[in-house]
This record gives C-alpha cells, structure tokens and sequence, in this order.
C-alpha cells in the first residue's frame, strides 16, 4: 500500500522507505511504535511529554490515517511554535497541499511516521523493515523501546456479542478481528520492546471463542512471548497479573474517571514488561496509576462558543426550531424563556471563533492559538427529536438525571414499534440521554457517529447533541487537534479513540518504569 501523494508534483512515497532523521533527538527520547493507531490518540499521549517520540504509527483506515498524518506534520514543530500556516489549513484558507508545500521536510517527515496499512494484510516483511527503520540501529540494539495499540475490538464489544447471541454463532466465530491481536503478537515476538501496552474494550475480559475466554488466552500468548504482564489498577499480587495461577481480570480495567478524565470509560489495559528487565523490587504499586478527581462535563465544554441544533427538513417553516423546542421545554412543565431566538446560522462548522478557555486543564487543551473552535458543528435533526431533546435536557436540570423512556410524556415517545413491547416491558429504556452538566459524562463510544440520542447537550436551550469537538474534549484531545473526514467519520474516529490525557499519565508510569 502506498500514502498518498502528498506534494504537487512529487511521486508517492513507499511509507516503509527512508530513516527519520533523528540528528535532533536526544538519545533518553524513548521510540515508539503505534499499531492500530487510529487518529492517535494513544501516541498522543506518550509524545506529549517530550519522553518518547513515535517512529511510526500504523492505521488502515483512510480518514483515520488522513488525520493522523495531520498530527503527525503537526508534531513536527516544537510545542507553541507550529506555523500560523496549519491553522490557515483548518480554517479552510488553504489546501492541504499548499500547507505540505510550504514546509515539504515536515511532510515527508511526516508521510513516513503516519502510515496507510492494514496489518494482517501487508506483508508482514514490509511492516518488519518499516518498525526496524523507525526504530534506528541505537534502539534495534538496546531493546528500549515501546510498542503501544489495540486491536480492533468490534468483536469483543458487549452490545456486538449481545446482538450475535441470535445469529448464527459459527459465523460470529470466523471473525478475523478476533485474531488481528495476533499480528500485535508477531511483532512484539520478533522485534522485542522493552515493555507493551495493548488496550482494547472492557468486553474482552468476558468474552469466549470455542468454549475459552479469550482473555485468559491472550494473556498466556503475551507472557509466552517473554514478558511479565501487569494491570494499571495496582490490585494484583507481586509478580505481575497472576493470582492463584489463574490473570485477575480487575488488574486490568481501568476507570477514565479514577484518573481525572471527564467521562466514564472504562477499558482494558495490558501492560507487559520484558523479563529480563523486570525488578525484583517492584510492587502492585509501582504499576499503579494515580488517582485524581474527575471533572464535570459543564468543567470540560461550557465555555466553548455556543451552539443551536437545527430541523433536517430542506426548507423548514419559519420558526419551526423554536416550536419545537418550546413543546419540549413546555413538556418538561417550565416556563423557561429561551435566550436564542433566531437560529438560522449558529449551527457551527469545521472552525468556530470563540472563546477556548476552559475550567479543567487549559494548558492540557491550549486552544487560544486557533482563535476558535475546531470541528465544531451541530447535526441536523428532525423537529420531533428537538423537542425530545429540550425535554430531556430540562428535566435533567430539574431532577439531577436523565429521563428514561418510561419518564417522557406520551406525545414525545418515538413511533418505534419496540418503544414498549406487548407485555409493556420497554428494552431501550436509555433510548435518550443527557450527559449530566455537573458529573463526568458516559463513554464516548463509535456510535455517537450514528446519531445523537446518547450524547445530548445539557443545556435545554440548545436542544442538540454533541459536537465532535465537545466529545473531543470529553476525550481530551487538545483543541488544535484537527479531525479529518465527514463528520460521521470524525465521530467515529473520536469515539474509537484512547483519551490522550489518560495515555500520558500511562506514559509517564512506563518511563519511571524504563
């Protein structure tokens, strides 16, 4: 597979060729090698720290890879110092083209960290000569070095094995996504890091192929391989993730919100030290992450610019959006008078000028530079689901939680046949929920690309969903990074993504540790 062409004019580059020059590197730099790296969120984390530096980031997905390559040209700049020019490119002022053309050693530096393959599928000699390349002779000889990612967990997910448990169950078990963990495998075999982290969805811990949980089977292939593997929780006994001969699953998962991140994601981390480095003094707690107060949602997104949904409809009667959300308002018994008024224009686009201070972690965000929001629009939807919205918003702010189906005024509920079933059981009770403005909000997962039902703002008077850049700051993205793609795919790539505020402090405990 080849990157795309990224100046006028230049031929494309082969994403295995040339060394990185690393003449302005320090040699206590840490290499990294980021496999299934999506937009970057888990790199993010390890490069923001100025400890390690990624030699290359593997993604298959084009917009994926299309917004990784970005950040990877934006990394090429010392911090606070990128060129007016790149945000010039947000804005739409320039092409991608013409950005890459300005500063061409950035690009192909670039170009050959963030590349376009799919593991399992390209020859596994290529990605060989592409991580020993990366890596540099120093690195290749010493063994310090660390390989970070996550195989695509689809398969693993509750709600995927939930749904397959009515199908056919020979077919659910040729999944190859059940195996691409294996590739991970192969390259952590041959090319032998100091330490690993593989991250993948909290599913994986209970979900079984043939009679076997594949967690445990995991566990056995990476320790085979000649690492001790430990949990990031600190609850397991000395010696690694082992207890009583059996992996103690509750080593392994980690609460985003233990550790300061504004939302509740809870995910598997693994991580695998090298046995010949491994201390005899190390404890559980050496390997524990450390504990800190979660922010709310309204802490994280409530001073970014302010934003209004808007109707579907092609041509919507005049004042349409505002009958809609007067119903829900009213429905919710208030007599709220909303301050906006027209909101023909206010739905946002992929660049927002306003204020970016935030509460929690303004150094962390850093968005003043931009003048404004990124990736900062509001979807579309139908009059009938801005009431729903509005409604649900204001009863959250009146009652402290989300509404549940059984809880919305009959004139509101969904036409759906399976709103409530014959019996009057009702199976999406959640069908609409409000990220709660003084709490940290739920996980932000790849379906909030498929609508906004999970993710509605907390405040009634905007009466829509997230933006892709509040749910990037949910994620804690820092606000100058640029997602690429239509915007369901931005969702997507958000959703899918490792917290980079959550990786760095993985990165910091890996470089005590090294």
């Amino acid at each position: 597979m080849l990157n795309e062409a990224i100046l006028p004019g230049q031929l494309p580059l082969k994403s295995h060729l040339g060394r990185i020059n690393r003449s302005t590197l320090s040699p206590s730099i840490v290499p990294v090698i980021d496999l299934f790296a999506g937009p970057g969120g888990l790199g993010e984390g390890f490069e923001s720290g100025g400890r390690f530096h990624i030699g290359i980031s593997v993604e298959c997905d084009p917009h994926a890879h299309k917004t990784l390559l970005l950040r990877s040209f934006f990394r090429q700049f010392e911090k606070n110092r990128e060129p007016e020019a790149y945000y010039d490119y947000v804005k739409r002022k320039i092409t991608r083209e013409e950005l890459f053309a300005k500063y061409p050693r950035e690009a192909i530096a670039a170009t050959r960290i963030a590349t376009l393959e799919k593991l399992g599928e390209t020859p596994p000699a290529m990605i060989d000569s592409m991580v020993e390349s990366a890596l540099g002779r120093s690195a290749r000889k010493s063994g310090n070095w660390v390989l970070i990612g996550g195989p695509p967990c689809q398969a693993y997910s509750l709600v995927g094995r939930s749904r397959r448990a009515r199908e056919d169950r020979a077919e659910f078990e040729k999944d190859t996504r059940h195996f691409l963990y294996r590739e991970y495998l192969r390259i952590l075999a041959k090319h032998k890091p100091a330490v690993f982290i593989m991250e993948n969805v909290k599913g994986i811990l209970s979900a079984s192929l043939g009679g076997n949980r594949i967690f445990g089977r995991i566990c056995n292939d990476l320790s085979e391989a000649g690492y001790t593997l430990n949990g990031l929780a600190g609850q397991h006994a000395k010696g690694g993730g082992l207890e009583g001969g059996a992996w103690n699953p509750s080593a392994f998962l980690i609460r985003a919100e233990d550790h300061g991140i504004p939302q509740r994601r809870h995910r598997v981390f693994i991580l695998g030290v090298r046995n010949d480095i491994v201390n005899s003094r190390w404890t559980p707690e050496t390997f524990a992450l450390p504990k800190s107060h979660a922010p709310t949602v309204h802490e994280t997104i409530g001073k970014l610019p302010k934003l209004w949904s808007a109707l579907s409809s092609p041509d919507p009667e005049r004042g349409a959006w505002l009958r809609a959300r007067q119903t829900g308002l009213r429905a919710a018994g208030s007599d709220r008078t909303p301050t906006h008024k027209n909101p023909k224009d206010d739905r946002g686009n992929f660049f927002v000028e306003g204020n970016m201070s935030t509460v929690f972690a303004p150094d962390w965000y850093g968005g003043e530079r931009a003048g404004g929001a990124l990736n900062h629009e509001t979807r579309t939807h139908i009059a009938e689901d801005i009431a729903r919205y509005a409604f649900a918003a204001e009863f959250a702010e009146q009652e402290g939680h989300s509404p549940s189906i059984h809880e919305f005024p009959d004139r509101l509920l969904p036409e759906h046949k399976n709103v409530r079933e014959p019996d009057g059981t009702v199976p999406f009770a959640d069908r609409f929920r409000v990220q709660l403005r003084d709490q940290p909000s739920t996980t932000v997962t790849s379906h909030i690309s498929k609508d906004g039902h999970y993710y509605i703002h907390y405040d009634p008077d905007q009466a829509r969903s997230l933006t892709v850049r509040e749910a990037a700051r949910l994620q804690t993205f820092p606000d100058n990074y640029f997602f690429e793609g239509p915007r369901t795919q931005q969702y997507h790539q958000v959703g899918n993504a490792v917290p980079p505020l959550l990786a760095n402090q993985i990165a910091q405990l890996i470089h005590r540790i090294i």
